[in-house]
């Protein structure tokens, strides 16, 4: 099937177009939850309806990945996003220099390299009027193949490029993201060779099982090695954006270069894949707790979600309005 203006169809009832005032525009404050919502209530948050919903999406996004082709094997391929986008970004890159499929990098929207060539750059944006991501399409170098991921078919970035794919099915009522991010992921990876079949079930298993009880932990470090390093950088914002917590992530063979000597016994070290075992030990030297998900870091990061909502539900904050955050980050260049 060629690309070209591809439209995913099949649009779930909660997109910023279907969500009276979903795209939000001016900073939301703090806000403390005083409502039944979070696990085991009777109202679910919407960051909890969507990322429950992940594993769906997931299946969704790898059927798609089947009828299109995203690029040819061996092109040079930069991603490029921010914030929870970047970190897909980057996830995508380091699954396909993995594969040895074709040289692949990752970048922040503010800092892709002037006059770096490459033969398909992919930007991501679930809204598609971040304006880093704006200016960054705008200026990537002339004759350029350039494919964009987002939610919103009517939207800046969708009518910048020629090239689009819109993930309507995913897109999402809450400020932070889950589902839209991990489907953007599902796709890239599938495309690649990933089972995000098996992701999809694994992360099943995972919303059937009891939360992860973090205990005392008020300092949570993220590990993991290729894709799990870079998703450990998502596990942490998620906390930072919802709970305000101190959160650090690092590839799993950089945390013995000086970060472990911040671990006590008030720390939480998940790990989201099964790579590096012997760190285990020197990790529970300093007093620090544990945690690892298995082999999968993209369905380990769904147990991730489950723990970011038993916080908030605990400490009583609405994880739908996460401090300073807004759902895209519009400039005024004015």
């Amino acid at each position: 099937m060629a690309l070209g203006r591809f439209l995913a169809l099949n649009r779930v009832n909660s997109g910023s177009r279907d969500v009276p005032g979903a795209v939000v525009e001016s900073c939301v404050g703090y806000t403390k939850s005083v409502s039944l919502t979070g696990e085991g209530s009777l109202i679910m948050s919407n960051f909890e309806q969507e990322f429950t919903t992940q594993p769906e999406m997931w299946r969704r996004a790898a059927e798609l990945a089947s009828t299109v082709t995203l690029f040819p094997p061996g092109a040079r391929v930069a991603f490029v996003g921010c914030g929870t986008s970047l970190y897909i970004a980057q996830a995508a890159a380091a699954y396909r220099n993995q594969q040895m499929i074709g040289e692949s990098d990752a970048f922040p929207a503010s800092e892709v390299p002037p006059g770096r060539r490459y033969d398909v750059v992919i930007v991501i944006s679930r809204s598609g009027t971040t304006t880093e991501v704006l200016d960054a399409t705008a200026t990537l170098a002339p004759h350029t193949r350039v494919l964009a991921i987002t939610a919103v078919d009517d939207s800046p970035l969708a009518r910048l490029v020629a090239d689009r794919i819109v993930l309507s099915f995913a897109d999402e009522r809450s400020i932070v993201q889950t589902r839209f991010a991990t489907s953007t992921l599902s796709l890239l990876l599938a495309s690649c060779g990933w089972d995000v079949g098996a992701s999809a079930t694994r992360a099943e298993e995972f919303l059937d099982e009891p939360s992860e009880d973090v205990g005392v932990a008020d300092h949570f470090v993220f590990l993991g090695r290729g894709v799990g390093a870079a998703l450990a950088n998502e596990a942490a914002l998620k906390m930072r954006e919802v709970l305000g917590a101190w959160t650090e992530s690092y590839p799993t063979m950089e945390y013995r270069h000086g970060p472990i000597s911040a671990a006590s016994e008030r720390s939480l070290i998940w790990i989201l894949d099964d790579a590096e075992l012997s760190i285990d030990a020197e990790i529970a030297v300093t007093g620090a707790r544990v945690v690892r998900s298995g082999s999968d870091p993209l369905a380990s990061l769904v147990r991730v979600h489950r723990a970011v909502q038993q916080l908030a539900t605990r400490r009583g904050i609405d994880p739908d309005h996460p401090r300073f955050l807004v759902r895209s980050i519009m400039l005024d260049r004015r």
